[in-house]
């Protein structure tokens, strides 16, 4: 697994469905982690992953706790959040790593920010609205500049 996209609480269907096809054709893993907004059998969710959804390694978790529990003492997971102070282009990102996005309405908590300074990045914006980019665009950015670092392109 190259690397590992962890959506906590995700809340749109089509959001999951795009990045299921992402995960697929990047060769990483998608987490779930806690109370889903959909079913995994939705229409919408299997409509976005088309056919991808039968080759995704999908797993999921009750909470963040969990998951950092079974990725052990070496897992390393990178925050993503509009409320973290530096760039997803900082980080030397390494196989095997997390990407960690919060539900497409509340993001993650900023107390988790605060608790991971130096893991949390955030996408530069430059607009005037006070909204983020759409979820499945977000993580695709992050993690093809997390495998452009490993892999060399």
């Amino acid at each position: 697994m190259a690397m590992h996209i962890v959506l906590v609480e995700p809340e749109i269907p089509q959001n999951t469905g795009n990045l299921a096809r992402l995960c697929v054709l990047t060769e990483s893993a998608l987490h779930l982690v806690g109370k889903l907004g959909f079913s995994t059998s939705d229409y919408y969710l299997r409509r976005a992953g088309l056919d991808y959804w039968e080759h995704l390694a999908v797993q999921h978790h009750k909470s963040l706790e969990e998951l950092k529990g079974l990725a052990g003492p070496k897992g390393r997971f990178f925050w993503v959040s509009t409320k973290a102070q530096k760039l997803y282009t900082e980080p030397r990102y390494q196989d095997g790593d997390h990407l960690v996005f919060g539900s497409e309405t509340r993001g993650l908590p900023r107390e988790l920010i605060e608790q991971h300074p130096d893991t949390s990045i955030r996408i530069p914006m430059w607009g005037a609205l006070p909204r983020s980019l759409n979820l499945s665009n977000a993580a695709a950015i992050v993690l093809y500049e997390a495998l452009r670092q490993i892999k060399g392109f």
